[in-house]
């Protein structure tokens, strides 16, 4: 189905390691106006600033960082030499369950070819957005993607929760929702929350579609700042030409649980709409995830 497409100009306009290519022949599909930013950028209602290094280095002089001395490691390797997932992270996230993952930031005295170093790096595979039958816009893997390959970001701008409220409380059952709000619990605390919404400014993740049966899994990741990016892994072997999908749902993340739903539309408190799921899986359950509890 993918590769019979053809594929234009880069959508990040260079901004990303690798191609985000546009179907060409979509020309006549309107397509949607926002700035494109391969990171999290500082939204309403945001006390901290994504971008900003709030997190300290490690000292490590190595090629590589190792888990028993590096503090950035304190939680365990989450890659591997390949620059995969370690299967058991990415069991526990599908799972809801995982430990924090933090990466070397740029503080780190380690090399950049570190094992630590991989969200970061960006986007590394050909990735096209395509017009889908009756999804609107989707991704398509323009190439063969391993199991456990990062893939991308799910970025955008982090908002506070009363901005999130306002824009989730203001959708109507056709407008496109885009706001994840990723709740995590752990060692007895208060649940952190982070919304991110890819509506005015984000990446190629705004564009991946839902599935009952995904194929990525959503991983919090920190790097420089105590503000997760929400990576996305390959869950399986992909073959080029699949879409990717991930399940908005969500069910994840760290220490203890996470959840990372997508919001869904109301008209009015009270009221949720639910929108019909056309994802072809064995398993759909013909409606779109709707968690509304995160804003209460």
């Amino acid at each position: 189905m993918g590769m019979e497409r053809s594929f234009g100009r880069d959508l990040s306009g260079g901004l990303e390691n690798g191609l985000i290519l546009m179907e060409a022949s979509a020309s006549g599909v309107a397509f949607p106006t926002f700035q494109y930013s391969p990171e999290n950028v500082q939204g309403p209602g945001c006390d901290v600033d994504p971008t900003e290094v709030t997190r300290p280095g490690c000292s490590c002089r190595t090629q590589s960082c190792l888990p028993d001395s590096c503090p950035c490691l304190c939680f365990g390797q989450a890659y591997t030499s390949e620059g995969r997932l370690v299967e058991q992270r990415e069991e526990e996230a599908s799972l809801g369950y995982s430990q924090p993952v933090f990466e070397c930031n740029v503080l780190c005295e380690c090399s950049e070819a570190c094992q630590s170093r991989l969200v970061q790096n960006g986007v590394r595979v050909r990735l096209g957005v395509f017009c889908t039958q009756d999804r609107g816009w989707g991704v398509l893997a323009l190439e063969a993607i391993p199991r456990g390959c990062f893939v991308c970001e799910y970025a955008g701008e982090v908002i506070g929760f009363q901005e999130a409220r306002k824009r989730q409380l203001s959708q109507t059952a056709e407008d496109m929702n885009y706001i994840i709000a990723v709740q995590e619990h752990g060692g007895g605390q208060q649940p952190s929350r982070t919304f991110v919404d890819p509506a005015a400014v984000g990446n190629v993740g705004r564009f991946l579609n839902h599935s009952c049966q995904p194929n990525l899994v959503m991983v919090p990741v920190r790097v420089h700042s105590l503000v997760p990016r929400l990576a996305l892994f390959a869950s399986r072997d992909i073959e080029a030409g699949e879409e990717l999908t991930f399940d908005y749902a969500g069910g994840h993340v760290t220490s203890t649980q996470t959840r990372s739903p997508r919001l869904g539309p109301q008209t009015e408190p009270g009221a949720p709409q639910r929108k019909a799921c056309h994802c072809g899986a064995p398993n759909c359950t013909g409606v779109l995830p709707l968690d509304l509890s995160v804003l209460h």
